[in-house]
């Protein structure tokens, strides 16, 4: 199992992918297909939820679709795994987001998160983004864990686990490229004269994003390389 720091989390949490039910939901999401065959056979795209969760303000079932435009807010002690064409999530409990993107289409072009955490894989295309309160992150083939902290005036958290993400907090602007976990913390006011700031590893592990990446036929790099680096960026990305 991967280190990591937890802060205002369980470590249940970060193990969600070691439940029966997730096991058990993810072999059946393989064997049907995965998110083509959710597709063709017009099934739904969770593959688990876990207490209670609502779509657009009502309580979301486990046969619905998530689709561009929902806003998703999840429950004390809730999961929600679910994928959108080639991107897999992992939306944490107490967390709010919303699903942006064109009307009718599967690809997500955009998440917006307004409070909680979500683990992320995305599958390789046209740069997509991630925003919080306090920054926002484009994205391209990328493994990212990202978390909004309101009780801290809405500081966020943003880890590019691999791949490049183009950062951004007001007129800051980061190129991050990562084969091993380089992060960030989007701050509410400057600390230092800086907005961007480099954070830990924090409330996310690498087995979540290996299960999410299996969901969509992807590998992470460490996956593919067989190599792992220092958890601070030092060993292969670059802040």
């Amino acid at each position: 199992m991967s280190q990591h720091q937890l802060f205002n989390r369980t470590e249940p949490e970060v193990l969600w992918f070691q439940r029966r039910n997730f096991l058990q939901a993810a072999a059946l999401w393989t064997s049907l297909g995965g998110s083509l065959g959710a597709m063709a056979q017009a099934r739904s795209n969770i593959v688990t939820l876990v207490g209670d969760a609502q779509v657009n303000g009502n309580r979301l079932q486990p046969d619905q679709t998530i689709r561009n435009g929902d806003e998703l807010l999840t429950g004390p002690g809730a999961s929600l795994v679910f994928v959108m064409g080639d991107s897999a999530f992992h939306l944490r409990q107490n967390s709010r987001m919303k699903v942006e993107g064109d009307t009718g289409v599967a690809v997500v072009n955009a998440l917006r998160l307004l409070t909680g955490g979500v683990v992320s894989v995305w599958g390789k295309g046209p740069q997509r983004k991630i925003s919080t309160p306090t920054m926002t992150a484009g994205i391209r083939g990328t493994g990212v864990y990202t978390e909004v902290f309101p009780e801290q005036d809405n500081r966020s958290y943003f880890c590019t686990c691999y791949g490049v993400v183009d950062l951004e907090a007001s007129t800051e602007r980061k190129l991050v490229e990562a084969d091993y976990h380089v992060a960030y913390w989007g701050e509410p006011t400057a600390r230092n004269g800086l907005l961007l700031t480099p954070g830990p590893l924090l409330n996310h592990t690498d087995e979540e994003l290996e299960y999410l990446a299996q969901l969509v036929n992807q590998r992470t790099t460490w996956q593919i390389t067989g190599r792992k680096g220092a958890k601070d960026g030092s060993s292969y990305g670059t802040y």
